[in-house]
């Protein structure tokens, strides 16, 4: 279970000049875990405590900075913080970007995670637990679902990594959240290669999207129909298209460059889309040979098939 700490008001930091350099060493890394309500927030925040993070759920945003204070004053033993904030708090917005603001002019090194879903997918959890959306009122879940999204609009926009759960089930998203956020040292940039298929929809935490429809489907070979990506019969067919070895060596070269660029800017999460019609065999075929060459450069990379299975 994830941690609640109840703070009151009095918590200050001793600002005395003897500290100051000491208690800015041990300022504590902030994750600000957020988004929409079924989407999987409390999965994430226990994937963050199994990974050694001091969790604590559905702080008032108001307190964030008297947490991240106390945690400088635990002589390390409070190195890395995550909190929940929801609509639970109904009002906490008001707070939050007061709080974001402290938390700036304090150079605390901070991150917010945003947990994204569809509308169908939202609604099916809700059903299956039979319980209410916390802002549906007296309304359907539909209506509570809007007014979350239009409340959350400015917070998912201004979010550092966006990870869709629509069609991920808890290992997947732990998967995630470990490649994200495990390991001592923070890499330089993280990627996620996804496959999936257009029919389906654009995945809504893509960066790039990558169109693999120009090569030909394996769908319509009868003896490839029933493989996936994963197979060397279907990925030995599709780079042996004309195009395609060139296409993944042209793209991974252009990935290069736009991986330099994310560096410098500061960003260190990207989601790269590889499409084709069902996410089943072409795209799952680029992805497993494009993931390795981000790898080789440098980027720690995991891979996602979205869509492999839903046929």
């Amino acid at each position: 279970m994830t941690e609640h700490e109840n703070h009151g008001d009095g918590a200050q930091v001793n600002t005395g000049t003897s500290g100051e350099s000491a208690e800015a060493a041990a300022i504590p890394e902030l994750v600000i875990i957020s988004g929409m309500s079924g989407a999987g927030r409390s999965t994430a925040a226990k994937c963050l405590e199994d990974l050694g993070w001091f969790v604590v759920d559905n702080l008032p945003p108001a307190l964030i900075p008297t947490m991240v204070d106390l945690g400088a004053r635990s002589q390390g033993n409070v190195a890395r913080i995550a909190v929940v904030v929801d609509v639970r708090g109904r009002r906490f917005f008001d707070n939050l970007r007061e709080s974001l603001a402290d938390l700036a002019a304090k150079n605390v090194k901070r991150r917010v995670l945003f947990l994204e879903a569809s509308d169908e997918a939202l609604v099916r959890r809700f059903e299956s637990v039979r319980r209410p959306h916390p802002l549906q009122g007296d309304g359907r879940i539909v209506d509570g679902i809007a007014a979350e999204r239009d409340l959350l609009r400015e917070l998912r926009g201004d979010a550092d990594l966006v990870i869709d759960t629509s069609s991920l089930n808890v290992h997947e998203l732990r998967a995630k959240m470990d490649a994200q956020f495990a390991g001592e040292e923070e890499p330089e940039l993280r990627a996620t290669v996804m496959s999936f298929g257009y029919k389906y929809g654009l995945p809504v935490d893509a960066d790039l999207v990558v169109d693999c429809r120009f090569l030909p489907n394996p769908h319509w070979v009868p003896e490839l129909r029933p493989f996936t990506g994963l197979n060397e019969e279907v990925s030995s067919y599709v780079f042996n298209q004309p195009g395609a070895k060139e296409f993944l060596d042209r793209y991974a070269e252009l990935l290069q460059l736009i991986a330099a660029g994310y560096r410098r800017e500061g960003k260190r999460y990207v989601t790269i889309a590889v499409g084709c019609t069902g996410g089943k065999h072409r795209s799952v075929a680029m992805s497993e040979r494009l993931a390795p060459r981000l790898a080789a450069e440098g980027v720690e990379t995991v891979i996602v098939h979205r869509d492999m299975g839903r046929e």
